[in-house]
Parts: C-alpha cells; sequence; structure tokens
C-alpha cells in the first residue's frame, strides 16, 4: 500500500511538471512568453517527461528484450535532437548556398560529442561515486577512487559492433560517395539507416531476460496484469514523446536566444548549447537509473542512443533537406563541418577502445571528460580572440589535431586489447544467430 501511494504521487508530481507546457501548447501562446519564461516552462516539460519516459521503459522490461526496450527509451529521448536537427536541415534546402548545411552538421556532430564527451563520462563518473552509498555491483571499487571502474554488460557487444561499423562509415562521409563535393547524400542514408534497420531486427529477436527487480513506479506498474499494463506503458512513452518532441526545441532556442544576449556566437550556440537542451532528456533518464544502482542499463541506453544518432540522425538529414529542396540533393557542408565530422568519429573510435573490454575506469571516464572540454574551450577562446576568417583556419587546425590524437589514443587501446575485440566479434555473432547462451562463445575460444 506505502509503495502504491509512492508510486502515484510520484506520477501525480512528473504529471504536474508538464501541465503548464500542455496548457501553454494547447493555447498556441508560447510566442507571448518572455525567453526566460518559455525556458522554465519547456525545461519543466522535459524534467517531468523524461522521469514519465524512463519508468515506462523500465516497466517495459517485463514484457519485451530489454536492449529492445532501451531502444526505445533512446530514440524517443533524442527524438527532440532529430527535430532542431531536421529544421536546421529544412531550412539549408530552402534556402539554397544560404550556409544552412553548416548548421545541421554543426548541430549534428555537437549532439554526437556531447553524448559521449558529457553523457559517457559524466554517467560513469557519477555511476562511481554513487556505488559509495548504493553498492551497486556494476561498479568494481579499486584501492582508490581513481581505480575504480564500471562495468558494462556483455549483451552490449551487439550494440558495439554496429557503432564500429557506423563509426568507419562516418570517416568517409565527407568524401561523399556520389561526387560532387562534400555532402551527405543518398548513399550515406542507405548505409546508416539500414545499419540501424539490421541491429533493430537483430535484437528484437532476443528473448525477454528476467527482470531486474525493480522498485518504486516500475515495480507498482509491472504489478498490474498485461492487459492493463502494456496500454499504460505505450500511454507513458506517447505522452513523454509528446512533452520531449513540442517543449525541446523551444527549451533550446530559449536558451540560443539567452547565450546571443550575453556575447555568445550563434554559431557556437546552434553547435553546443542547442544540442545540450536536446540530450538533457536522454542524460536526466540515464542518470536518474544510476540513481537506482542500474548503471548497466544507464549504459546500454546511452550506447544505444549514441548508435541511433549516429545512424539515423545522419541518414535523415539528407532526406529532409531532398524535400525542402523540392528534388534530390546532397546536403551540402563546408571545409570546418568536414573537419568536425572526422573529429566526431574520431573521438567515437576512441570511446570505443575504451568499452572494447566491457569497462570504463574513472582514469577513462576523466580522459574523455577532458578532451571534450579542452577542444570546446580552445575552439571558444580562438572564436572570441580571432577575427572570423582567422578564427575559422585556426578551428580547422585545431579539430584536425584532436582527430589526429583521438584515433593515436584509439589505435593504441585497440591494440592492447585485440582479444577484447575478438570476443566482442564472437558475442555478436552469437546474437546473430540467436544464441540466447553466449557463455558457448567462451568455451569455443
Amino acid at each position: 500500500m506505502a509503495n502504491a501511494r509512492y508510486s502515484i504521487g510520484s506520477l501525480a508530481v512528473a504529471a504536474l511538471f508538464t501541465l503548464p507546457w500542455v496548457g501553454v501548447w494547447a493555447t498556441g501562446s508560447v510566442d507571448t512568453l518572455s525567453t526566460v519564461l518559455q525556458v522554465l516552462v519547456a525545461g519543466s516539460a522535459v524534467l517531468g517527461a523524461s522521469f514519465l519516459l524512463a519508468w515506462g521503459a523500465e516497466t517495459a522490461e517485463k514484457d519485451v528484450p530489454r536492449a529492445f526496450a532501451l531502444a526505445v527509451l533512446a530514440v524517443l529521448a533524442v527524438a527532440p535532437e532529430y527535430a532542431v536537427d531536421a529544421l536546421y536541415a529544412y531550412q539549408a534546402g530552402a534556402n539554397p548556398g544560404s550556409g544552412g548545411g553548416d548548421l545541421a552538421v554543426a548541430n549534428m556532430t555537437g549532439a554526437n560529442r556531447i553524448l559521449i564527451g558529457l553523457g559517457w563520462s559524466g554517467i560513469a563518473l557519477f555511476s562511481i561515486y554513487k556505488a559509495r552509498s548504493s553498492g551497486d555491483t556494476a561498479v568494481d571499487r579499486g584501492d582508490g577512487f581513481l581505480s575504480s571502474a564500471v562495468k558494462l554488460d556483455e549483451s552490449i557487444a551487439t550494440e558495439i559492433l554496429f557503432l564500429t561499423a557506423a563509426t568507419v562509415w562516418a570517416f568517409l562521409v565527407p568524401f561523399g560517395m556520389l561526387g560532387g563535393g562534400r555532402g551527405i547524400d543518398i548513399v550515406d542514408m542507405l548505409v546508416l539507416v539500414g545499419l540501424y534497420v539490421t541491429y533493430i531486427f537483430v535484437i528484437i529477436r532476443g528473448d525477454i531476460e528476467e527482470s531486474e527487480a525493480h522498485v518504486g513506479v516500475p515495480a507498482y506498474l509491472q504489478g498490474f496484469g498485461r492487459q492493463l499494463r502494456i496500454p499504460i506503458v505505450l500511454g507513458l512513452f506517447v505522452y513523454s514523446g509528446f512533452l520531449i518532441f513540442t517543449a525541446v526545441e523551444p527549451f533550446a532556442h530559449g536558451l540560443e536566444a539567452i547565450g546571443v544576449n550575453y556575447g555568445i556566437p550563434e554559431f557556437f550556440m546552434v553547435q553546443w548549447f542547442a544540442p545540450l537542451a536536446s540530450e538533457s532528456p536522454e542524460l536526466i533518464v540515464t542518470a536518474y537509473l544510476v540513481n537506482k544502482a542500474r548503471t548497466t542499463a544507464s549504459f546500454n541506453a546511452l550506447i544505444s542512443s549514441k548508435l541511433n544518432q549516429w545512424t539515423l540522425l545522419i541518414g535523415t538529414l539528407v532526406v529532409v533537406y531532398s524535400i525542402a529542396l523540392g528534388q534530390y540533393g546532397a546536403l551540402p557542408f563546408g571545409e570546418k563541418q568536414a573537419a568536425e565530422i572526422w573529429l566526431t568519429a574520431a573521438q567515437s573510435f576512441f570511446a570505443l577502445a575504451i568499452l572494447i573490454n566491457f569497462r570504463i575506469s574513472m582514469k577513462e571516464a576523466v580522459v574523455l571528460l577532458v578532451l571534450f572540454l579542452s577542444q570546446v574551450v580552445g575552439e571558444f577562446v580562438l572564436i572570441q580572440t580571432m577575427s572570423e576568417a582567422a578564427a575559422e583556419s585556426a578551428s580547422v587546425t585545431l579539430l584536425l589535431a584532436f582527430t589526429a590524437l583521438y584515433i593515436v589514443l584509439g589505435v593504441g587501446l585497440f591494440a592492447s586489447r585485440f582479444d577484447d575485440a575478438k570476443r566482442v566479434a564472437s558475442l555478436s555473432r552469437s546474437q546473430f544467430r540467436g544464441t540466447a547462451d553466449a557463455s558457448e562463445v567462451k568455451a569455443d575460444d
């Protein structure tokens, strides 16, 4: 009875956070709000929706494979990023030659690097910190704080394999497969979207695992019969998806406007502040899971998010651009954005080298975070202290330097973890064959 009261109260509080935005959206009065009030109202809706989404995903694990439930959560949590980036791609197609393609690529690369640079590293650090009090078994606590590490579930081998394939392809995107200069074209769409569709086909064939012991709202909702539980889960997904899809764009653009008012360049806001706002549901959901000592599920969701952003998000930009253009066309971008794509691919390559042994240590998380922040801060200093032309030239050099650094570090890690890479490939083949007991792979090794 106590859990029922707590759960109903939690659902009610989360819903209350969303109601002001629903009222504003339904009456069409968003534009009448001041920028600060718009950010507060939309941000509150995103916060409430993030919890509803997390509860829905946890409850769904009773009826579908966990990887599929987390993939749905990942898609919904990063849906705002799709909406924001699609807007820039559409504007580029509607106004050819305006340089809008650069904004779309900047927003996409910023979102992907934030997900790893802040998301993966931040959640790893938070997990290690929380494990001191939560006793989370997914955290291997060493003799010192810096020697601790997060242990990842080997079930993410399939995600790592597909993410590796997408990363390799991303290095080729700036060259353009169909000629005619730099651009995201139909070949990129077919390869990247094809990778994600194949991934979903693989994981949906998986068995429904023994559900982890849940507490709070998910435990309460899982107590309902299947005929009632499934509609509740679908309702949570639909409602939270609606809120995230409608509220994050005003939230992001409101933050952009505030930043510009304080002298931060618009292009910098598009690449970093807008994606940070649109990624906020994902970061809130994963932090919530860590707080419940579900670090493994948290990282699975983050990796799934990176996979769908690194495939679907890039692949669908050319579709939106072509619709706005009124005919097929590759989404064009300049030299700097080519360097941005290479840097984003190199960061992904290094991050995969870290995860290939199914662990991320405190030291590795700090390195990911420091490298990310160093590049962002370094580029901001260049923008603020140089003329526009000089800053762009220096920025390209900085981006390529960090690209080289990530690649060197990644190659070194992969070389030292070659056996782990073979293990990932074996586990992935096991899931492709639909083998539920991956321990057979270990026996073969």
